[in-house]
């Protein structure tokens, strides 16, 4: 296996690999234009988010600045929205539903790195994909953690850890981060 392979299939994998170091060098030219846009440049900015992202819905929109590592594991559905400073780690899939929306300072980490120190600075690291639902909000400075999903209609409030998996229909927030109260839908 390539360590690309090996790193899209969740298994300890080199990051210093040639093809690993040339697709992040894309994803951070392609950010950076994306960072250097005029704010009434909207357009240019969608056109390239679409380079960047693996797959993007209607109405998108990220205020720079943005930051990935390799874009190409990022999917966003319709009406996507990031505020300044959003870091979204993709060494594994990062899946957005329609309707998310992320507050400024938002980190979402696929990123990890094994316990062992030993094995640690050996250099080699691991990925966890991440799912966000439909319809969700999460607050400025949250940290969404490797492996987490949350289902539709999640709202992590500002500052939270994410370190597991939450249902639908749910206010989290804390460090860790745990259920503040169930979400009563209006129909």
């Amino acid at each position: 296996m390539t360590e690309k392979q090996k790193m899209l299939a969740g298994e300890l994998y080199n990051p210093s690999d040639d093809e690993l170091v040339r697709l992040r060098l894309n994803a951070r030219l392609l950010a950076e234009e994306l960072n250097s846009t005029s704010a009434v440049s909207e357009q240019q900015r969608v056109e390239i988010i679409k380079r960047l992202f693996g797959t993007t819905g209607d109405n998108i929109f990220i205020e720079p600045s943005f930051n990935c590592d390799y874009g190409f594991n990022i999917h966003v559905g319709d009406n996507f929205f990031a505020n300044f400073g959003c870091v979204i780690l993709d060494v594994a899939q990062v899946r957005f539903g329609k309707n998310c929306l992320l507050a400024p300072q938002v980190g979402i980490y696929t990123a990890t790195h094994p316990i062992d120190p030993i094995e640690r600075n050996g250099g080699l690291e691991f990925a966890r994909p991440i799912t966000i639902g439909d319809n969700c909000w999460i607050g400025g400075h949250a940290v969404i953690n490797p492996g987490v999903t949350l289902g539709d209609n999640v709202v992590v409030a500002s500052g939270a850890v994410v370190t597991k998996s939450f249902g639908d229909n749910l206010v989290i927030g804390g460090n860790p981060a745990r259920v503040i109260k169930e979400i009563s839908l209006q129909s």
